[in-house]
Protein backbone atom coordinates (compact mmCIF):
# COMPACT_ATOMS: atom_id res chain seq x y z
CA UNK A 1 0.00 0.00 0.00
CA UNK A 2 3.03 2.43 0.59
CA UNK A 3 4.54 1.94 -2.47
CA UNK A 4 1.09 2.11 -4.19
CA UNK A 5 0.53 5.80 -2.67
CA UNK A 6 3.97 6.70 -3.19
CA UNK A 7 3.12 6.39 -6.95
CA UNK A 8 1.58 9.61 -7.30
CA UNK A 9 2.56 11.20 -4.09
CA UNK A 10 5.25 12.28 -1.98
CA UNK A 11 5.68 10.37 1.42
CA UNK A 12 8.61 11.04 4.00
CA UNK A 13 10.57 8.58 6.05
CA UNK A 14 8.04 9.68 9.28
CA UNK A 15 4.97 9.30 6.83
CA UNK A 16 5.93 5.23 5.99
CA UNK A 17 6.54 4.57 9.49
CA UNK A 18 3.58 5.82 10.73
CA UNK A 19 1.36 3.69 7.64
CA UNK A 20 3.26 0.61 8.46
CA UNK A 21 2.51 1.19 11.99
CA UNK A 22 -0.91 1.04 11.58
CA UNK A 23 -2.95 -1.85 13.60
CA UNK A 24 -4.06 -4.70 11.20
CA UNK A 25 -5.20 -8.21 11.06
CA UNK A 26 -4.00 -10.47 8.05
CA UNK A 27 -6.50 -13.24 7.13
CA UNK A 28 -6.60 -15.20 3.61
CA UNK A 29 -9.60 -15.23 1.58
CA UNK A 30 -10.83 -17.46 -0.87
CA UNK A 31 -11.91 -16.98 -4.72
CA UNK A 32 -15.39 -15.07 -4.65
CA UNK A 33 -15.02 -14.54 -0.90
CA UNK A 34 -17.01 -10.98 0.01
CA UNK A 35 -15.00 -8.38 1.35
CA UNK A 36 -17.72 -5.47 1.26
CA UNK A 37 -20.77 -5.93 0.49
CA UNK A 38 -23.64 -3.34 -0.78
CA UNK A 39 -25.64 -1.97 2.18
CA UNK A 40 -22.83 -2.76 4.91
CA UNK A 41 -21.78 0.01 6.99
CA UNK A 42 -17.76 -0.98 6.55
CA UNK A 43 -15.47 -0.74 9.80
CA UNK A 44 -12.23 -2.08 8.47
CA UNK A 45 -10.11 -0.79 5.09
CA UNK A 46 -8.84 -4.15 3.23
CA UNK A 47 -5.61 -3.89 1.64
CA UNK A 48 -4.49 -6.48 -0.79
CA UNK A 49 -1.23 -8.60 -0.31
CA UNK A 50 -1.61 -10.71 -2.71
CA UNK A 51 -3.95 -12.34 -5.38
CA UNK A 52 -6.54 -10.36 -7.01
CA UNK A 53 -9.94 -8.59 -6.39
CA UNK A 54 -13.15 -6.97 -8.56
CA UNK A 55 -15.78 -4.40 -7.87
CA UNK A 56 -18.92 -5.42 -8.96
CA UNK A 57 -22.93 -4.31 -8.72
CA UNK A 58 -25.63 -5.88 -9.48
CA UNK A 59 -29.17 -5.49 -10.80
CA UNK A 60 -32.37 -5.86 -9.52
CA UNK A 61 -32.73 -9.03 -11.31
CA UNK A 62 -29.06 -10.47 -10.42
CA UNK A 63 -26.96 -9.22 -13.30
CA UNK A 64 -23.21 -8.63 -12.44
CA UNK A 65 -21.01 -5.58 -13.98
CA UNK A 66 -17.65 -5.63 -12.89
CA UNK A 67 -16.25 -1.83 -12.13
CA UNK A 68 -12.85 -2.50 -11.57
CA UNK A 69 -9.91 -4.83 -10.86
CA UNK A 70 -7.72 -4.56 -8.22
CA UNK A 71 -4.09 -5.75 -7.51
CA UNK A 72 -1.92 -6.32 -5.36
CA UNK A 73 -0.72 -3.32 -3.33
CA UNK A 74 -4.93 -2.20 -4.01
CA UNK A 75 -6.07 -0.63 -0.79
CA UNK A 76 -9.74 -1.88 -1.80
CA UNK A 77 -11.95 1.48 -0.04
CA UNK A 78 -10.62 3.83 0.13
CA UNK A 79 -13.85 5.86 -0.33
CA UNK A 80 -15.11 4.25 2.90
CA UNK A 81 -13.23 6.23 5.17
CA UNK A 82 -15.63 8.76 4.64
CA UNK A 83 -18.55 7.24 3.20
CA UNK A 84 -21.05 5.53 5.89
CA UNK A 85 -22.56 3.12 3.47
CA UNK A 86 -21.47 0.60 0.84
CA UNK A 87 -23.13 1.08 -2.29
CA UNK A 88 -21.67 -1.49 -4.13
CA UNK A 89 -19.59 -5.20 -3.87
CA UNK A 90 -16.01 -5.95 -3.63
CA UNK A 91 -15.14 -9.69 -3.90
CA UNK A 92 -12.01 -11.70 -4.44
CA UNK A 93 -11.09 -12.94 -7.91
CA UNK A 94 -8.27 -15.17 -6.57
CA UNK A 95 -7.10 -17.00 -3.38
CA UNK A 96 -6.06 -13.75 -1.48
CA UNK A 97 -4.09 -12.75 1.26
CA UNK A 98 -5.64 -9.55 2.80
CA UNK A 99 -4.63 -6.69 5.88
CA UNK A 100 -7.90 -5.11 7.16
CA UNK A 101 -7.21 -1.72 9.21
CA UNK A 102 -9.79 0.28 11.51
CA UNK A 103 -11.04 2.62 9.31
CA UNK A 104 -10.78 4.96 12.41
CA UNK A 105 -7.73 4.40 12.50
CA UNK A 106 -6.66 5.23 8.97
CA UNK A 107 -9.10 8.22 8.65
CA UNK A 108 -7.32 9.07 11.74
CA UNK A 109 -3.80 9.37 10.38
CA UNK A 110 -5.21 10.87 7.03
CA UNK A 111 -6.21 13.77 9.48
CA UNK A 112 -3.48 14.32 10.96
CA UNK A 113 -0.63 13.95 8.51
CA UNK A 114 -1.23 16.36 5.54
CA UNK A 115 0.97 14.10 3.17
CA UNK A 116 -0.56 11.29 3.70
CA UNK A 117 -4.17 12.67 2.93
CA UNK A 118 -3.10 13.95 0.29
CA UNK A 119 -1.72 10.74 -1.13
CA UNK A 120 -5.06 8.75 0.00
CA UNK A 121 -6.92 11.96 -1.74
CA UNK A 122 -4.73 11.75 -4.82
CA UNK A 123 -5.15 7.99 -5.18
CA UNK A 124 -8.82 7.98 -4.81
CA UNK A 125 -8.84 10.39 -8.10
CA UNK A 126 -6.74 8.33 -10.35
CA UNK A 127 -8.89 5.78 -9.33
CA UNK A 128 -12.11 7.74 -10.42
CA UNK A 129 -10.31 8.28 -13.45
CA UNK A 130 -9.69 4.53 -14.40
CA UNK A 131 -13.78 4.47 -13.73
CA UNK A 132 -14.36 6.93 -16.29
CA UNK A 133 -12.34 5.55 -19.06
CA UNK A 134 -13.51 1.89 -18.55
CA UNK A 135 -17.37 3.46 -18.78
CA UNK A 136 -15.69 4.66 -22.54
CA UNK A 137 -14.19 1.50 -23.18
CA UNK A 138 -17.62 -0.16 -22.51
CA UNK A 139 -20.07 2.49 -23.70
CA UNK A 140 -18.35 3.46 -27.13
CA UNK A 141 -15.54 0.93 -28.39
CA UNK A 142 -15.88 -2.77 -30.11
CA UNK A 143 -15.24 -5.82 -28.64
CA UNK A 144 -12.09 -6.20 -30.16
CA UNK A 145 -10.47 -2.87 -28.98
CA UNK A 146 -12.10 -3.11 -25.51
CA UNK A 147 -10.27 -6.39 -24.98
CA UNK A 148 -7.25 -5.04 -26.35
CA UNK A 149 -7.83 -1.81 -24.47
CA UNK A 150 -8.23 -3.79 -20.62
CA UNK A 151 -5.00 -6.42 -21.73
CA UNK A 152 -3.12 -3.14 -22.01
CA UNK A 153 -4.20 -1.18 -18.97
CA UNK A 154 -3.92 -4.89 -16.72
CA UNK A 155 -0.40 -5.32 -18.15
CA UNK A 156 0.78 -1.96 -17.31
CA UNK A 157 -0.87 -1.32 -13.81
CA UNK A 158 1.15 -4.89 -13.14
CA UNK A 159 4.46 -3.54 -14.62
CA UNK A 160 4.14 -0.49 -12.59
CA UNK A 161 3.98 -2.79 -9.03
CA UNK A 162 6.76 -5.10 -10.27
CA UNK A 163 4.50 -7.68 -10.87
CA UNK A 164 4.83 -8.97 -14.41
CA UNK A 165 7.23 -11.59 -15.83
CA UNK A 166 9.30 -11.66 -18.93
CA UNK A 167 6.78 -9.95 -20.89
CA UNK A 168 3.79 -11.69 -20.08
CA UNK A 169 1.55 -12.53 -17.42
CA UNK A 170 -1.10 -14.84 -16.12
CA UNK A 171 -4.62 -13.23 -16.86
CA UNK A 172 -6.48 -14.01 -13.68
CA UNK A 173 -10.03 -14.06 -15.00
CA UNK A 174 -12.27 -16.55 -16.41
CA UNK A 175 -14.39 -15.44 -19.51
CA UNK A 176 -17.03 -15.15 -18.14
CA UNK A 177 -15.74 -12.36 -15.39
CA UNK A 178 -14.07 -10.88 -18.80
CA UNK A 179 -17.30 -10.52 -20.27
CA UNK A 180 -18.96 -8.93 -16.50
CA UNK A 181 -16.47 -6.74 -17.14
CA UNK A 182 -16.49 -5.89 -20.74
CA UNK A 183 -20.53 -5.44 -21.16
CA UNK A 184 -19.93 -9.17 -23.55
CA UNK A 185 -21.05 -12.56 -23.60
CA UNK A 186 -18.68 -14.80 -22.40
CA UNK A 187 -19.28 -16.32 -26.40
CA UNK A 188 -18.25 -12.97 -27.66
CA UNK A 189 -14.92 -12.65 -25.39
CA UNK A 190 -13.53 -16.47 -26.42
CA UNK A 191 -13.97 -14.93 -30.21
CA UNK A 192 -12.81 -12.08 -29.59
CA UNK A 193 -9.18 -13.72 -27.73
CA UNK A 194 -9.33 -15.96 -31.06
CA UNK A 195 -9.16 -12.82 -32.94
CA UNK A 196 -6.47 -11.14 -31.38
CA UNK A 197 -4.46 -14.48 -31.15
CA UNK A 198 -4.92 -14.85 -34.76
CA UNK A 199 -4.22 -11.46 -35.56
CA UNK A 200 -0.70 -11.92 -33.97
CA UNK A 201 -1.71 -9.10 -31.22
CA UNK A 202 -1.58 -11.84 -28.60
CA UNK A 203 -0.37 -14.95 -27.25
CA UNK A 204 -1.47 -17.38 -24.76
CA UNK A 205 -0.52 -20.72 -23.46
CA UNK A 206 -3.63 -21.25 -21.04
CA UNK A 207 -4.30 -18.00 -19.46
CA UNK A 208 -0.77 -16.44 -19.57
CA UNK A 209 -1.17 -13.99 -21.85
CA UNK A 210 2.37 -12.06 -23.73
CA UNK A 211 1.76 -9.22 -26.29
CA UNK A 212 4.26 -10.26 -29.97
CA UNK A 213 3.17 -6.77 -31.54
CA UNK A 214 2.73 -4.62 -28.28
CA UNK A 215 2.53 -1.22 -30.33
CA UNK A 216 -0.02 -2.55 -32.73
CA UNK A 217 -2.40 -4.37 -29.74
CA UNK A 218 -1.64 -0.56 -28.04
CA UNK A 219 -3.00 1.28 -31.63
CA UNK A 220 -6.14 -1.22 -32.17
CA UNK A 221 -7.10 -0.34 -28.28
CA UNK A 222 -6.52 3.33 -29.12
CA UNK A 223 -5.03 3.04 -25.43
CA UNK A 224 -3.18 6.27 -23.75
CA UNK A 225 -1.96 5.68 -20.15
CA UNK A 226 -3.02 9.28 -19.17
CA UNK A 227 -5.53 8.42 -17.33
CA UNK A 228 -3.26 6.47 -15.40
CA UNK A 229 -1.95 9.70 -14.53
CA UNK A 230 1.76 7.61 -14.13
CA UNK A 231 4.14 11.21 -14.84
CA UNK A 232 1.68 12.85 -11.87
CA UNK A 233 3.56 15.44 -10.32
CA UNK A 234 3.95 14.34 -6.71
CA UNK A 235 2.93 16.55 -4.19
Amino acid sequence: MVRKLETHATLNADDRAALLALPYTLRTFEPSSYLVREGDAPEQCAVLLSGFAYRQKLTGSGMRQIVSLHIPGDALDFQHLFLDVADHNVQTLTRAEVATIPRTALRDLARKRASIGNAIFVNTLVEGSIFREWILNIGRRDARSRLAHFLCEFAIRLDMQGLTGAGDYELPMSQEQLGDALGLTAVHVNRTIKSLEADGLISRNRRRISFPQWDALRELADFSSRYLHLAQQKI
